[in-house]
């Protein structure tokens, strides 16, 4: 990737669509890996945004050493209009990114508010079915609700880093949301966006799962003895133009957004 390469999945290369010379904003974009492949994909240009001073960084670091004119600012999700100061043909966002938000009508505005008319959004996510599975078990197993409140969200401590790493770390506290696939859309489609596609996977990413088994090149299934759920999902989606009749969202799926 830092000599000219693409770090992204097979799925994003496939449906992410034409990017070249686009104006793109990689939002929670943690190291920046995923945002220097995009400008090596052709993108025009590039911005990066993430709370984490360290990742940012680390992110900056990366993008000195392949050489790469990426830009990337530190600020949080929710302030990036502000931050950014500025529209986008696409906006990116994948893999852990909604589950670590409170509020996906909120997301979805500022989503919204950094596109142009007729700009793009492309979401790659791990599935909530997925995230209602007790991630630790031996086998499928149900644990969590369908919908997590936002002031009552999934809490644990992990003494480790997902990457691997195995430095203990400082701050081991974990919050997470989980959010239907009908709460984004709705979200989305209150913010303006026109859905385009919505893909369902039965892999994903990572290896979420400890069972779970290599799936092609770089995503994770699972074995061929368990039942199949749907283990990411993938949306794209396009900013309506000013004057559109936006589409029927019911009340209950916005109430208290």
């Amino acid at each position: 990737m830092l000599a000219g390469g693409s770090n992204l999945y097979e799925l994003e290369t496939r449906e992410v669509g034409d990017i070249v010379g686009k104006d793109i904003v990689h939002l929670q974009c943690h190291i920046g890996l995923d945002t220097i492949s995009l400008k090596n994909l052709g993108a025009g240009s590039v911005t990066g945004l993430d709370f984490s001073p360290t990742a940012i960084a680390a992110a900056r670091d990366f993008a000195a050493k392949a050489g790469t004119d990426v830009r990337f600012v530190e600020a949080p999700l929710f302030e990036a209009v502000e931050a950014l100061g500025r529209t986008f043909d696409i906006a990116y966002v994948t893999w852990g990114s909604v589950n670590w938000l409170d509020d996906v009508f909120r997301w979805a505005r500022v989503v919204a508010d950094l596109l142009r008319p007729g700009g793009r959004l492309y979401l790659a996510e791990g599935h909530p079915l997925m995230f209602q599975c007790d991630r630790k078990a031996a086998a499928l197993e149900f644990k969590h609700d369908w919908r997590t409140p936002i002031a009552r969200p999934l809490a644990w401590n992990e003494e480790l880093t997902y990457t691997g790493d195995d430095r203990i770390l400082k701050h081991p506290r974990y919050y997470e949301w989980i959010h239907p696939v009908s709460d984004v859309v709705n979200a989305l489609i209150s913010a303006g966006l026109t859905l385009d596609f919505l893909n369902e996977h039965d892999t994903v990413s990572w290896q979420h799962f400890s069972f779970a088994v290599r799936a092609g090149k770089d995503m994770y299934g699972l074995p061929e003895n368990s039942p199949k759920i749907p283990m990411a999902y993938s949306i794209g989606a396009t900013k309506r133009s000013v004057g559109k009749i936006p589409y029927l969202v019911t009340a209950k799926a916005i109430e208290g957004h």
